[in-house]
């Protein structure tokens, strides 16, 4: 990988853009809602318009992260952009919500390469005791990224048209291709032996997850929990696991080698980042409609409270290499681990009515500090322990579990909220009290089970080993 001043960060500067781009289109059609539907109706159907960007991202990463080992990081990120781009295009041009909802599956293809890669990429480009300020840097664009979408799809939907959502990412996306033809430098791609691609498996994965999403989507909703459907899509996922499972076993080359979860310093960090991205959406999902409902805050200031965790996270992340240089990857992930803990414990404990905004605005800091310090030990750890050949398949294992994370995260949150908080609000629809009560009620048993999970990342972390301070940049080969 280049070491030259200048190409480092020009290419730095294409991997930031690309990131942004993918993690603004994750939610960007979200405040867009009432115009697509009102332009192509079908109104039932446009929940999937992020589902299947999300399951596409999801699912692609692990494929993506093998042909990063085997073809090079260079045409996987430049192909997988361009695949992002044409689905933007074709996203413009949705004639009906059927349509628009595949093209949201083609574009977010296209992001699964971007996110994986670029975090193997960033790997690549920087020794571990530099990769805390490139994790910082890559925190920040994620969290602007993350208010930025919403706002951007309103924004625009409301004073343009909701097609520009989609067009916008056009010259953007082409400038950073353009970035990285130029200084991403085509020798020092170092593609291994390639094997045959596992078809089999991305399509158990793809069918698995498909079905997964759907029963946490729609369980409670289209239909009750304890429900004929309900059971049925259960059994079906269920039956799916086993069946990718033994595919995987079999194939010659899976999407996730073996050996990845047969090293504990491997699977550790990858089950912890699973979780890491279940308690991460919490807050995302349920803090705004608690500032609004309980505490009396407007839109945009109901959103504010998420500003502490914003500006946590990627200032945390900048320290987040001095202290894994001074007490290792494992120290580190302990203690981004209990403060992330301490963090939603004491959330779950502020919700009561009658609060305020300043202190949930300090737990939000004080959780995003967490978040800053772990997720770099964790990500910078797994690099640190393999070599070129197989950075690519754990980085991308990694965010395919972050991502999943994300994913069981939002169903189980949102269903442990919606059981004490719209419950409630249906039943007492006429008293502002008890239907704040209830809300609160809501968020604390939400928040309450993201502190138990956080404590089951420190469990998880206690069984790996201690991990020397680093004092020089090294590696260990892959298997």
């Amino acid at each position: 990988m280049t070491k030259d001043p200048a190409g480092r960060r020009g290419l730095l500067a294409a991997l930031l853009l690309v990131m942004f781009l993918a993690a603004m289109d994750s939610a960007v059609t979200a405040t867009a809602a009432p115009q697509i539907v009102a332009d192509l109706g079908e109104g039932p159907a446009f929940s999937w318009l992020l589902s299947a960007y999300v399951l596409a991202a999801t699912v692609s990463v692990p494929l993506y992260g093998r042909l990063a080992d085997t073809h090079g990081r260079r045409p996987v990120l430049i192909g997988g952009t361009l695949l992002f781009l044409a689905g933007s295009a074709l996203c413009a041009a949705g004639w009906n919500m059927p349509a628009l909802v595949a093209f949201r599956f083609v574009q977010g293809l296209g992001a699964g390469a971007i996110q994986g890669t670029v975090q193997t990429v960033a790997g690549d480009l920087y020794e571990p005791h530099e990769r805390g300020r490139i994790q910082a840097a890559l925190a920040s664009v994620w969290s602007v990224a993350a208010l930025a979408g919403p706002a951007a799809g309103g924004a625009l939907a409301q004073y343009g048209h909701w097609r520009a959502i989609f067009l916008l990412n056009l010259p953007l996306g082409l400038l950073a291709v353009w970035l990285l033809v130029r200084r991403f430098p085509v020798e020092d791609v170092r593609g291994g032996p390639a094997g045959p691609l596992d078809w089999r498996g991305a399509l158990g994965l793809l069918t698995t997850c498909t079905t997964l999403m759907t029963l946490l989507s729609q369980g409670g909703t289209a239909w009750p929990w304890l429900s004929v459907p309900s059971a049925s899509l259960l059994v079906l996922f269920l039956a799916l696991v086993l069946i990718t499972t033994r595919i995987e076993r079999r194939a010659a080359e899976p999407l996730v080698p073996g050996w990845v979860w047969k090293r504990r310093d491997l699977a550790v960090p990858s089950l912890v980042l699973g979780l890491l991205g279940m308690v991460m959406v919490a807050p995302l999902l349920l803090l705004p409609v608690y500032a609004q409902t309980v505490l009396g805050l407007g839109p945009a200031a109901g959103a504010a409270v998420l500003a502490g965790m914003t500006f946590g996270w990627p200032t945390a992340a900048v320290f987040s290499s001095r202290l894994y240089l001074r007490i290792g990857f494992r120290g580190a992930a302990l203690t981004g681990a209990a403060t992330v803990t301490v963090a939603l414990a004491a959330t779950a404990a502020l919700t009561t009515t009658g609060a305020h905004a300043a202190p949930f605005l300090a737990t939000s800091t004080l959780l995003g500090i967490g978040l800053g310090l772990l997720q770099p030990a964790l990500l910078v750890g797994v690099q640190a322990a393999v070599d070129w050949d197989g950075r690519g398949a754990v980085t991308a294992n990694l965010m395919f579990c972050r991502e999943t994370g994300q994913c069981l995260g939002a169903a189980l949150f949102g269903a442990l909220f919606n059981a004490a908080g719209n419950q409630g609000i249906a039943a007492a629809a006429h008293c502002a009290a008890a239907c704040e009560h209830h809300v609160a009620a809501g968020l604390r048993h939400a928040y309450a089970a993201g502190a138990g999970f956080a404590a089951a990342m420190l469990l998880l972390l206690l069984t790996t080993r201690r991990t020397p301070a680093l004092s020089a940049p090294g590696t260990k080969k892959a298997p």
